[in-house]
């Protein structure tokens, strides 16, 4: 067996075999094989797809390229959410102490952010004193102790995927159902949860553009876990606006203390009930919807959410006093209000582009090695389908510089307008 005879097998449309997908990851991560024949292989995944077969075992040698997390040691069943990625996507900060609040062990690795994107390990860094490092065995015995712990991923947790994902950006190989399922179900299946909820975004704002695109990526994840023995479920959402207000690190976490005391925006709040529902369902917490629903509900009107918050800072090493009172989190040196220029109804809002107007502020990063601003963003205050008065504070801009017209203007024209109403957007399509 020969990484050129593996290549030709996929090039010819033919399935590979768990042993010529292992040799390949093997040899790619030893630095054995060369970066232009896993180019080409990539290539031909691209062209001819994989099994679902395939796609596991992809996701399997990649797992174990590296260390996997042994969760054994806490006790009860372990649970996991990851999201694909979207615009003040700040699910995690409320999710995890509502559904831990509940009784369930939320055992959670997350990344930063690059692009328009934020990272749930960014906007926890915003609280002053918060660390994202444990060791293993610290993380363990936080979760055995108050039942959440979110810490950033290890260098050493599928290094496989590192290599193929810088590989797959400079060869036009991104948009391939099986490689981004195997990337991102191999770094899930590494952090050991028993249980994955997967939120699969569709929209401007997605790296999906399409429902059924996102469901087909969706269905795929779906795939590899039950092959691998996992509990793992999906939500399509939509993200073709903003979720929630709130886009930057701080301004996101203020969003998620109101959401935790009872006061959030409503799509998020929904957003994080119904993917608390199923994380208890699959924790085997409750035995029905209409069960854990409620006792979301109640973790947040009884304030329990909300202790567990701040419990699972403290443990972390974070302020507090932060959390009692959030104006003291970071704060922008000014707020400049963006007016509506027109009246009239909002028919769309390009995501992707107030994402990137925040991280031009500084909220987010256009390379690994810029360095996060944690105060500055934007707080939208419309949704499609909303009326609109000349004068109308479409968005508040907090930010550190001056402010130049492009900037201005390209935020204005991330809000399209007419004097025709159109219906809102449903926020979750589909449940998997």
């Amino acid at each position: 067996m020969g990484i050129i005879e593996i290549i030709a097998n996929k090039r010819d449309g033919k399935v590979l075999s768990e042993e010529e997908i292992q040799f390949w990851i093997t040899g790619l991560t030893r630095g054995e094989i060369l970066d232009y024949q896993s180019s080409a292989l990539l290539m031909a995944i691209v062209l001819n797809g994989m099994t679902d077969q395939e796609t596991t075992y992809l996701t399997m040698a990649m797992m174990h390229s590296g260390d996997v997390m042994d969760l054994s040691s806490i006790e009860g069943i372990k649970v996991d959410k990851h999201s694909t990625g979207g615009v003040g996507d700040k699910t995690s900060l409320a999710l995890g102490p509502m559904v831990a609040a509940c009784g369930g062990k939320v055992a959670k690795m997350s990344g930063r952010g690059l692009g328009h994107t934020g990272g749930t390990i960014d906007k926890l860094e915003s609280i002053p004193g918060f660390s994202v490092t444990l060791s293993q065995a610290e993380f363990i015995t936080q979760v055995n102790r108050i039942s959440l712990s979110i810490v950033g991923q290890t260098g050493s947790l599928v290094p496989a995927d590192k290599i193929l994902y810088a590989l797959r950006d400079v060869t036009s190989t991104v948009p391939s159902i099986p490689l981004i399922a195997s990337s991102i179900m191999s770094k899930k299946l590494a952090a050991g949860a028993n249980t994955i909820l997967l939120d699969v975004k569709y929209g401007d704002g997605a790296f999906m553009h399409t429902p059924d695109r996102a469901e087909e990526l969706a269905k795929a994840m779906i795939a590899i876990g039950k092959l691998s023995g996992r509990d793992t479920r999906a939500m399509i959402t939509d993200m073709n606006q903003p979720l929630g207000l709130a886009i930057g690190n701080a301004l996101e976490v203020k969003e998620a203390i109101d959401t935790l005391k009872g006061h959030g925006p409503k799509d998020f709040t929904e957003l994080c009930l119904q993917a608390g529902t199923i994380m208890l369902l699959q924790a085997k917490i409750c035995n029905s919807e209409a069960e854990a629903r409620k006792m979301l509900e109640d973790s947040i009107s009884g304030g329990s959410a909300f202790s567990k918050f701040k419990e699972f800072v403290a443990a972390q090493g974070g302020d507090i006093d932060c959390i009692d009172h959030p104006e003291k989190l970071p704060k922008s040196k000014f707020v400049t209000p963006l007016l509506s220029p027109m009246d009239g109804f909002v028919t769309s809002i390009k995501a992707t582009q107030l994402g990137i107007s925040a991280m031009k502020l500084g909220a987010g990063r256009e390379t690994k090695e810029d360095i996060i601003n944690p105060a500055v963003g934007l707080l939208v205050y419309k949704k499609i389908g909303d009326i609109v008065k000349i004068g109308d504070v479409l968005v508040d801009i907090h930010h550190d510089e001056a402010l130049n017209e492009e900037f201005i203007q390209q935020l204005t024209e991330s809000f399209t307008m007419s004097n025709q109403p159109v219906e809102s957007v449903a926020l979750i399509a589909k449940i998997l």
